[in-house]
């Protein structure tokens, strides 16, 4: 089968490797539609981040891997002892490996393991193939109302929605969000069901603006006005929580400085290097820095909420394409073309 795999910085390839089959424990999947990540981008264009170089203690993988984590698919066949789910049933996949073993996964904790890794960047297999081995514990199935195209946005939806339920926002705050990429808009999303009362977004691409607006969010353009001042002007002092998520050193500075305070900046974004924060931003109005990996627990909402209405998939993707156009098309278009937000890609 067709599948795309990791070997190193800049360096992916639509490869045929071995079709699997679905082990004791394992399901396998059929892929409708992967989403390609940010982090896949940072694997591309700085990696190993989360890409095991040495045996993966859970996936029992190493590089070249097959990458995709963002993914939907349907039960093809089913392994000894899968009792969860049956041929035919319409999954999406939570790609947390855990070792259900160390002080955070006994605490409920899982996606804080020790040896913590995801399917389709720490090994196993991914979603960028035409069938998946799957562990039977990552599968969620979908209904028949939420569409295979949506069910691929499952995953980053999930990482929105977390990020807003593990911050100190309540019904009725104010937020701002800082960066208008997929995540971004996501949790503009996650805000909106969470009953924020209004949401900034500082964002320089005029698409992503546009978007941004779509999504119902005050949009400012840092490269007009000190976007600092400006959210501090409109909300009298700042904002209740932020949440950056653009991975760049002066922005996470900037959503420090947006919230109020007492209140909180939350850290979305994986940092390829190193950020500069200075610590009396923080102490001197006692506010609060935190951030997330991942998330956990927060599948069934999603998906709930997608059969509500939320996380539409029409206004987040932007481009679908084949498994042989996913280098220049995708990967190449995402690091490119500003215009670009969420990029399915369909294996088979």
């Amino acid at each position: 089968m067709k599948a795309l795999r990791w070997h190193g910085v800049k360096d992916i390839r639509v490869e045929d490797i071995e079709e699997p089959k679905a082990e004791k424990g394992k399901v396998k999947v059929k892929v409708e539609w992967c989403g390609i990540c940010g982090s896949d981008l940072h694997e591309y264009t700085a990696g190993p981040i989360f890409i095991p170089i040495e045996t993966h203690p859970l996936s029992g993988d190493k590089a070249p891997i097959v990458l995709g984590h963002e993914f939907s698919g349907h039960v093809v066949e089913v392994g000894e002892g899968v009792t969860k789910v049956q041929v035919g049933d319409r999954v999406v996949v939570e790609p947390i490996y855990a070792c259900g073993e160390c002080q955070s996964c006994k605490q409920g904790k899982y996606n804080l393991c020790v040896k913590m890794g995801f399917f389709g960047l720490a090994g196993g297999g991914g979603g960028f193939s035409e069938y998946a081995n799957v562990p039977e514990v990552m599968l969620h199935k979908i209904p028949d109302s939420v569409s295979f195209e949506q069910g691929a946005l499952v995953e980053p939806s999930a990482v929105a929605l977390y990020a807003v339920k593990q911050s100190t926002f309540k019904v009725g705050d104010k937020a701002a969000v800082f960066g208008a990429g997929p995540i971004g808009l996501l949790i503009i999303e996650a805000l909106r069901a969470a009953g924020a009362s209004e949401v900034f977004v500082s964002e320089v691409s005029e698409e992503r603006k546009q978007k941004a607006a779509e999504f119902g969010a005050t949009v400012i353009d840092p490269k007009e006005v000190d976007v600092v001042e400006e959210i501090r002007k409109r909300t009298n002092g700042g904002v209740d929580v932020s949440f950056e998520v653009s991975g760049v050193d002066p922005v996470l500075t900037q959503s420090i400085n947006a919230v109020k305070v007492g209140g909180e900046a939350m850290i979305v974004s994986i940092f390829e290097n190193r950020a500069s924060v200075d610590p009396k931003d923080i102490v001197l109005n006692e506010r609060n820095v935190t951030g997330i990996i991942g998330y956990r627990d927060v599948f069934p909402a999603v998906i709930s909420l997608m059969a509500q209405g939320y996380f539409s998939a029409e206004k987040i993707i932007t481009k679908k394409i084949k498994l042989d156009q996913v280098v220049e098309e995708g990967f190449d278009a995402l690091l490119k073309e500003r215009n670009q937000v969420k990029i399915l890609v369909k294996p088979n």
